[in-house]
């Protein structure tokens, strides 16, 4: 399903304070959507210094790092970047569901959105078109969704 872009909001990141965290786990894949969610800043025409990048061992580790940065103040939204390859055991299911629930929680919690930039799949051949900037390119499509969440929190305080 691909997301309807003609209702989707002019963005634009000037004035935005956006943290990436990314997990060190699937790293080859995980790099690309990192490398895409710095591209998408910079393309919505975000301050490089305005952009932070936090690594972290892997995806289960994902919503800990995050709400520590949203409590901290720093940010007007976080992406978490991960991949998580299904295995032959049920170790995906364990860590795929509490790295959803944990960063939905954190942004709740915390009230700064929190984007869930993490790929669950069965394959590395599904991560891989996923991650593919030319092809499915979740890392610039979290990183816009960062954006536009930020936009929504700050003018609704307004």
């Amino acid at each position: 399903m691909k997301l309807d872009r003609a209702s989707a909001p002019t963005l634009d990141a000037r004035g935005l304070r956006v943290a990436l965290v990314a997990a060190r786990f699937n790293d080859v894949i995980v790099g690309q959507m990192l490398a895409s969610a710095r591209a998408a800043w910079a393309r919505l025409q975000g301050d490089d210094a305005a952009l932070t990048v936090h690594h972290v061992p892997g995806a289960f580790e994902l919503p800990f790092a995050c709400r520590k940065l949203a409590l901290a103040g720093d940010c007007d939204a976080i992406v978490a970047l991960g991949c998580i390859i299904r295995g032959d055991t049920p170790h995906f299911d364990y860590v795929a569901g509490e790295c959803a629930r944990g960063l939905m929680h954190a942004g709740l919690e915390t009230g700064v959105p929190v984007i869930f930039g993490v790929l669950t799949v069965e394959n590395e051949a599904q991560a891989q078109e996923r991650a593919d900037p030319s092809r499915m390119n979740k890392g610039g499509e979290a990183l816009e969704a960062a954006v536009e969440m930020a936009i929504l929190a700050r003018d609704s305080r307004e």
